[in-house]
């Protein structure tokens, strides 16, 4: 028959499905929505950021978690076959600051089409409105449940969908994770796998923003800060108890903060800086304790330099009170809280505030205090970081090592990257390799 079942119409799933079709595979793509790639819609801001102009080593410098496991799948499809995969299928593309790669028309539905487009050429049978419910092993599943009742078996699997039985000699659980829930991830992939005996390593929200303990955030909100330098550290506050530190663009929320340095960061507070049950995180967003953000907001100055630069402008407008003082030196809407936060008072006249003050008022600047408290969880996370475990899984091929013929790809998989483009690179990749090896598989067992 060496017919393939893939579940989840994503970038892994459409990929997978394409790939396996190619190679003469009889290939049903399963997925709940009413259309295919509703995350790939919103990614890059609608723009889809595909993936990174970069080589392999570049690609695996960003990838957090298990990065040695993607050799295989990074090599299969690596970025200039990725690009060559989409532009022969009339998407032109060009390279963004940082190596970001985007359609030339900005536009994702431009990505979807050519993946249909892939997938079509080979025959694949895309079952809209399918949600799955269950997946049958090769050592329980029947096609109809009246067999079940008998004891009789059938090779391969059955894919459950509730009104709907597909047999499938290959299965590809391609579902995603947590993230962005409203596109239909809502771990499904993570219930399959458990059932057909994997482990599920912890789940957290990641590249996601922060919640704050601090209530003069929600007054910034919208405002945007570029060239500032974010550091997340333990409360101890050494050198060594840095998590995380990057200079570039943040902005504030009403609950907190946000931004490219912002989501980056969050990528690096694993479950060792929270509390509560790892696997339950989700629910709350994720709770940090012991865990301080610093936001230098000139970062190219030390303090030394600052502090001149403070006292050059006092000498200019001495005769000015304190609130007037600082509009060169910092945007509008910032002005009140660091005058609120310093304790200097703001009808004070500038050329009275005191050398402790300015000291103090430059460490504020160099130095102002965020303390995390959680994040805004899964409706608002890029990623979802932990999944199945790729222990249990082979790198060359994708598949199982528990049940011959079962295969993951994306983000379902223990494997996340920071923002830029990675995780669809990996989406991609190890979607083309699942394809072609479940292809594979169904080949060699059609004439064994």
């Amino acid at each position: 028959m060496r017919r393939i079942v893939v579940i989840g119409a994503g970038a892994a799933g459409m990929m997978a499905a394409g790939a396996a079709a190619s190679l003469g595979a009889d290939v049903i793509l399963l997925e709940k929505n009413d259309k295919p790639g509703r995350k790939l819609h919103i990614t890059g801001k609608g723009r889809c950021n595909l993936t990174n102009n970069t080589d392999i080593p570049g690609l695996m410098v960003h990838v957090l978690s298990n990065p040695r496991f993607l050799n295989s799948a990074l090599r299969a499809m690596d970025v200039p076959a990725l690009m060559e995969f989409f532009e022969a299928r009339n998407v032109p593309l060009k390279t963004e600051r940082g190596g970001r790669v985007f359609p030339v028309s900005d536009k994702s539905s431009d990505i979807t089409k050519a993946l249909q487009s892939f997938m079509r050429a080979g025959g694949v049978k895309i079952k809209l409105n399918h949600p799955v419910r269950e997946i049958l092993s090769p050592t329980e599943c029947t096609v109809e449940p009246h067999a079940r009742e008998t004891g009789d078996r059938q090779e391969g699997f059955v894919v459950h969908t509730g009104d709907a039985f597909f047999q499938a000699d290959a299965v590809i659980i391609a579902t995603g994770g947590l993230s962005y829930p409203a596109t239909g991830s809502t771990g499904d992939g993570y219930a399959f796998a458990k059932a057909l005996g994997h482990t599920v390593t912890p789940v957290s929200p990641s590249l996601v923003p922060l919640v704050t303990a601090e209530p003069w955030v929600a007054d910034l909100e919208g405002l945007s800060l570029r060239n500032v330098r974010a550091t997340i550290k333990t409360a101890k506050s050494s050198a060594d108890d840095i998590i995380y530190e990057e200079t570039g663009e943040m902005m504030f929320t009403r609950t907190g903060v946000t931004g490219p340095i912002i989501l980056r960061a969050s990528a690096f507070l694993t479950p060792t800086e929270c509390t509560g049950e790892p696997n339950m995180r989700h629910e709350a967003g994720g709770k940090f304790d012991g865990i301080m953000l610093a936001i230098d907001l000139k970062p190219a100055l030390s303090p030394e330099q600052l502090d001149k630069r403070v006292l050059r402008d006092f000498s200019e407008s001495k005769n000015k009170n304190f609130a007037n003082a600082l509009d060169d030196l910092l945007p509008k809407r910032l002005i009140h809280t660091i005058i609120s936060l310093s304790k200097i008072p703001p009808e004070k006249k500038v050329n009275t505030v005191t050398k402790e003050e300015r000291h103090a008022l430059v460490a504020l600047l160099k130095n102002l205090p965020l303390t995390p408290t959680g994040t805004t969880g899964y409706k608002e996370a890029v990623i979802t970081k932990g999944g199945i475990d790729v222990r249990e899984v082979n790198p060359s091929t994708m598949m199982s090592k528990k049940t011959p013929g079962l295969f993951f790809a994306g983000e379902v998989l223990d494997v996340d990257a920071m923002t830029g483009g990675y995780n669809l690179q990996i989406a991609f990749s190890t979607g083309w390799l699942a394809g072609k090896k479940a292809a594979e598989f169904t080949q060699r067992r059609q004439f064994t």
